[in-house]
């Protein structure tokens, strides 16, 4: 599995963390979703435009009666008859209660939060590849604290091997150091699968087809100042596309029970009409088709007003109904703003806990280093045994391990704060 994953290192083009923000958002599954749902929103509003206009039908119908039917003088008599008819009507809503209205005003508002949606799901596609860009990077660096480590046990495992053939050296610890080195080519078998892991994690992260040839770009390692929590937070509530969603989600649910309560409303309508007919009758004298067409043409024109008074609690249901989405809305607007303020407090104390560890991780590193290179000089004069020198060796690598993993720390958790503040990378 190791020979075949290698192959994403070879050949490997170098994605930086833009492009791969951006292919990310392009190819996101829940992003792609999110904008149908805006697509959606924009239909809705045009229906809601749609409304306002009139209504216009046209008909015709053709019947045939056949046998006993009812005469002109209450008497029944066997007759074969047959009618057409032909028309238009028009309806024009006056007054819907303010129905259009406020249907309008809604759809308008929920499709504004549909698009802030859509930016909220870009961002947490963001902030997710953030973290798996930089976890990348963190393999790969401590991949190469493993070469470096196996580096100096290979050195010392020569060394001691040209010792003992001069008869210099015990046996014991040419044993000693031939098993450091497997540990070490160990630890970096398993650095490169970790690293080779992080960035097939990324690979799909970013829905790529194929994770052949794939590599991503260093990042400058700049230590940006960290802005207060309250100061993101404050920042946070006015640009995050998830705040910003979550109220105008808030204003659409209260729009939403203006609109439930146009059902208490009277509503008014004009309506009008034209058409005409054509009759006949088996055993009489039946005037012309043409004739009857001009003689039968009608015209019409009304106004139906519809007041209502019971219809069954049905309005006074969707207003409850409405007023219950309302506040629904409102507990899980109040539960996303505590969220936001707990991931930006808690983002900003990792981040100066990872400042102080990583300045006492450089401290550590070179300590541990210098007290590396004086074990091995007390070691080559025989004033130290292999134990204490596999010791400081070990030291020395974890102090560079521990720095490693408090500066991407800080990275990660600083530049999560800088999103949360400017919504920039």
């Amino acid at each position: 599995m190791l020979v075949a994953l290698a192959s994403l290192s070879a050949g490997a083009k170098t994605w930086t963390l833009d492009e791969c923000v951006t292919y990310a958002i392009d190819h996101n599954i829940d992003v792609q979703s999110r904008k149908v749902s805006a697509l959606e929103g924009e239909l809705a509003v045009t229906e809601a435009k749609d409304r306002f206009l009139p209504q216009v039908q046209a008909y015709g119908s053709q019947s045939f009666n056949f046998g006993r039917g009812l005469t002109a003088d209450n008497t029944y008599a066997n007759r074969n008859t047959s009618s057409f008819s032909v028309g238009a009507n028009l309806s024009l809503p006056i007054f819907q209660g303010l129905r259009a209205v406020r249907q309008l005003s809604y759809s308008r508002t929920a499709l504004k939060a549909t698009l802030e949606q859509v930016e909220a799901a870009k961002d947490d596609v963001t902030l997710n590849v953030i973290s798996q860009y930089l976890q990348a990077l963190y393999a790969s660096e401590m991949l190469q604290v493993a070469r470096v480590n196996l580096g100096i046990s290979q050195s010392e495992l020569d060394r001691r091997q040209a010792l003992l053939d001069a008869g210099r050296l015990p046996g014991l610890d040419i044993h000693e150091a031939r098993a450091q080195v497997a540990q070490d080519e160990l630890s970096v078998t398993n650095a490169v699968n970790d690293s080779i892991i992080a960035r097939l994690d990324l690979a799909q992260l970013l829905n790529l087809p194929d994770a052949e040839g794939f590599d991503i770009a260093p990042l400058g390692d700049d230590e940006r100042l960290l802005p207060s929590p309250d100061d993101v937070f404050a920042n946070a509530l006015q640009y995050n596309h998830t705040m910003r969603a979550g109220r105008l989600q808030e204003e659409a649910a209260e729009k939403n029970v203006a609109l439930a309560k146009t059902g208490y409303i009277p509503t008014l309508s004009f309506s009008a009409g034209l058409g005409t007919n054509y009759y006949k009758t088996s055993g009489f004298d039946n005037e012309g088709f043409g004739a009857q067409m001009r003689h039968n043409f009608a015209k019409s024109i009304g106004f139906s007003l519809s007041i209502p008074i019971f219809d069954a609690f049905s309005t006074r249901n969707n207003v409850r109904r409405a007023r219950a989405q309302q506040e629904s809305i409102r507990l899980q607007l109040d539960d996303a703003r505590n969220r936001l303020y707990k991931a930006i407090v808690q983002a900003h104390t990792q981040a100066v806990g990872a400042i102080k560890k990583q300045e006492s991780a450089r401290i550590a590193v070179e300590s541990s280093e210098a007290a590396f290179e004086a074990m091995k000089v007390k070691y080559d004069n025989g004033r130290a045994n292999a134990t204490e020198f596999q010791k400081a060796q070990s030291n020395y690598i974890n102090s560079q391990a521990q720095a490693v993993q408090a500066k991407y720390e800080r990275i990660l958790r600083a530049r999560i704060l800088d999103f949360y503040n400017t919504q920039t990378l």
